[in-house]
């Protein structure tokens, strides 16, 4: 009776651990979050490089949007997977949020970057730069892409925005050689909007 017990206990343990280590990365990606638009605010209002805690290896660089603005998010400048825990992350050697050329986000697929699956051709993005300018973007399209041999061109004849997480969505090992790829082409700026929302 009393092994009963232990082996029960036991059995309790190990699932209320494994329960809280699958919560623990989204729960720690909505977290930061918060601490993520504080810092994003001090960017906005002139200072740069604002890490959103002191031990921070980076900073907001843009605001993202998509959905209607359901989906509304701060994005960080590197790609490391440290960098990716908290919010997606722009990859350095692609032209920067806002500039011309080809500007590539990359984020987790079972975090912020989920709602990739639902997106469109034709489906508009929005980036919001430090300086307040705003820029929309139209899915043009999707690709499932092998990251062993297909690369991402960051050379582009249009201004576009490409979004990249690790595919599939429901895959339970994480990592993995595919990627999702979401690209679109910039549509339009909008004139910056003092104290203004997410981009549209």
């Amino acid at each position: 009776m009393r092994r009963d017990r232990l082996v029960v206990a036991a059995v309790l343990a190990i699932g209320l651990w494994q329960l809280g280590a699958g919560a623990w990365l989204p729960l720690k990606a909505w977290a930061a979050q918060s601490l993520l638009r504080q810092a994003w605010e001090e960017t906005r209002d002139g200072s740069t490089g604002v890490r959103p805690w002191p031990w921070a290896d980076t900073w907001p660089v843009a605001r993202l949007s998509a959905i209607g603005g359901v989906v509304d998010l701060i994005v960080l400048a590197g790609g490391s997977g440290r960098t990716l825990a908290f919010g997606p992350g722009h990859l350095d050697a692609s032209a920067a949020p806002g500039e011309e050329g080809n500007t590539v986000l990359v984020g987790h697929r079972d975090t912020h970057f989920r709602f990739l699956s639902e997106l469109e051709p034709g489906d508009d993005l929005g980036i919001e730069t430090a300086d307040g300018r705003r820029y929309r973007y139209r899915v043009t399209g999707t690709a499932v892409v092998d990251s062993r041999r297909d690369g991402i061109s960051l050379d582009a004849a249009q201004d576009r925005l490409t979004l990249i997480t690790c595919y599939p969505f429901d895959a339970v090992r994480p990592g993995g050689p595919l990627r999702y790829v979401v690209m679109a082409t910039r549509r339009d700026a909008d004139p910056a909007t003092p104290g203004g929302g997410p981009p549209r």
